[in-house]
């Protein structure tokens, strides 16, 4: 609201005019009756009067819609900043932190959440904002007809007040777990499907069918929670409504009995109570609608408390020399899988790093790349620590390939020039040529070929050749290669590494293998083994030595 503030005070001024028009039509009511009970005024009075109650009537309709108007615009701006923030905050998460959190947790937050809040913005700011300035002006021209029917009407309002209070104690917890359980079920439902194949495989249906039924199991008793309560609020809140409309008519009443008061004066106070119910309606219904929108808004906001990719400012590395210096790494506070690893990674050398699974092989590529930050010790290029690089700089410095890849709906063209906005349709072609994906030239659209959903589908190998294609317009010192070539055939996977190590002569490339036939053909080979680094050298000094390399060579051989 600070952001757009002109807007919120054009708002609250169009919302107390509003609420100042339609304070006419009771109060010009109420002369209507003193003057016919009177039987002093004419006929030609009581018209303009009422033709006073149609104008007013008339003003307050159009000042509403105005309001209305400037406040869905407030709505709409404010709503495109809240998805502009939370995006801008997901993309600056950490590598690290977003593989852990699970997919459904933040798809709900970026759709349901984000949708909640900008629906409240767009309509509930608006209309809580009239209904509040019509409630306060109402209760304000009872108090100026009579402050005693003004008390009295009050103290008739006291229920709801009790039950909002019941309510509001009660509430934000019980959207923030209905929240919960919200983004449990969207995760439960997303690693069924994705994972659809290797359930019917394995035969997990049963198994996946009551994960899902309990996630349901708990989202439907969230939700019967938050129904519960809304059971007990709407009904208490309806109740007293009633109650200080018949208190002022019968004190009212009373008090008119006794000449002390008109009676368009009672019949006005009784009409404005009366009126006090459709403001607040509103507020209490949209109360309900911002527990459950400050539910969602806290949870977008959450993203802030998480540590986010913050460029840390000095000077930019000197040189391309990777050091790793006494590091030690464990995730999520559980054993090391790195234990004192020592590491110097020279300029333009082809480093194969082996070992058996679970060695610590790929912890310590993402350690080099950047993507996690060591528990101890440190890993830098050119005398700057790698992970406190900002991420532009960052990928100009060192570039992480898995096997892992994905795929955007999108055009060829498209999912490539995310690694280089600048390059040309040649470079593109270029790139693609290198990674032996020349079929790219026999479709039909060629790079305007769309992927994903109901247009092309790539298979695992082509999706691959596209991740390595990004590599090649990166363009940076340092490729570090976690299998990239793991779901590339044979004859492929040499065609691109043979290709890639063309491009890439005088770059520094760490790969990370299976296959030991790439580290025969590296320059130093590093062997880890339960998270430590046990050797160091040449292929042929480390079959040589007859220790642990030698013995996983002699494996691979058969």
């Amino acid at each position: 609201m600070r952001a757009d503030a002109r807007a919120v005070a054009l708002m609250i001024t169009l919302n107390g005019l509003a609420a100042v028009a339609g304070l006419a039509g009771p109060w010009l009511l109420g002369r209507v009756i003193d003057t016919v009970a009177a039987g002093t005024g004419s006929v030609a009075a009581v018209d303009h009067l009422a033709l006073g109650i149609l104008l007013c009537t008339l003003g307050q309709i159009l000042l509403s819609r105005s309001a209305l108007v400037a406040g869905h615009r407030f709505g709409e701006r404010t709503a495109a900043r809240i998805r502009e923030r939370f995006l801008d905050r997901v993309l600056a998460l950490p590598a690290a932190v977003v593989e852990r959190v699970p997919a459904g947790d933040l798809a709900a937050r970026g759709t349901a959440d984000v949708g909640a809040v900008a629906f409240t913005l767009r309509d509930a700011v608006p209309e809580v904002l009239i209904a509040a300035a019509q409630a306060a002006f109402v209760l304000a021209a009872v108090f100026l007809l009579n402050p005693l029917l003004g008390a009295v009407g009050v103290a008739g309002l006291s229920g709801i007040a009790v039950a909002t209070r019941w309510y509001l104690r009660r509430a934000r917890s019980a959207y923030l777990d209905e929240g919960a359980a919200g983004s449990v079920l969207a995760d439960e439902l997303a690693s069924t499907i994705a994972g659809a194949r290797t359930v019917e495989a394995f035969g997990l249906q049963h198994r996946r069918l009551a994960a899902g039924r309990a996630a349901i199991g708990r989202a439907r008793r969230t939700r019967l929670r938050t129904l519960f309560l809304r059971s007990v609020l709407f009904p208490v809140v309806d109740l007293s409504y009633v109650v200080p409309v018949v208190a002022v008519l019968l004190l009212g009443g009373a008090l008119y009995a006794d000449g002390r008061i008109t009676l368009g004066a009672v019949a006005a106070a009784a009409l404005y109570l009366r009126q006090l119910a459709v403001p607040l309606d509103a507020i209490l219904i949209w109360l309900e609608q911002l527990q459950s929108t400050g539910a969602s808004f806290a949870r977008v906001e959450g993203l802030a408390g998480l540590p986010a990719v913050v460029p840390v400012g000095g000077p930019p590395p000197a040189g391309d020399r990777i050091e790793v210096r006494g590091v030690r790494y464990a995730y999520d506070g559980g054993r090391a899988v790195l234990r004192d690893v020592d590491l110097t990674v020279r300029p333009g050398e082809r480093l194969a790093v082996v070992g058996p699974s679970g060695a610590g092989k790929s912890t310590l590529g993402r350690l080099l790349a950047g993507v996690d930050r060591p528990g101890a010790g440190t890993v830098t290029v050119g005398g700057v620590p790698i992970a406190d690089l900002p991420p532009d700089l960052l990928r100009r410095q060192v570039v992480l390939v898995t096997q892992e890849q994905h795929v955007f709906r999108d055009a060829i063209r498209d999912n490539l020039t995310i690694a280089a906005p600048d390059a040309t349709d040649e470079q593109l072609l270029a790139a693609l040529a290198v990674v032996g994906a020349d079929w790219v030239t026999e479709l039909p659209y060629g790079l305007d070929t769309r992927l994903g959903g109901d247009d092309l589908a790539l298979d695992g190998a082509h999706a691959q050749q596209l991740a390595l294609a990004r590599v090649v317009l990166a363009d940076p010192h340092t490729v570090v290669l976690d299998e990239a070539t793991a779901l590339l055939d044979p004859a492929t996977a040499r065609d691109a590494e043979r290709a890639l190590a063309a491009v890439l002569h005088d770059r520094t490339v760490i790969a990370i293998a299976h296959r030991l036939q790439t580290a025969h053909d590296a320059d130093r080979v590093a062997v880890m083994e339960a998270g430590r680094l046990v050797e160091l050298g040449t292929h042929d000094e480390l079959v040589a030595a007859g220790a642990t390399y030698a013995a996983l060579w002699r494996t691979w051989h058969g």
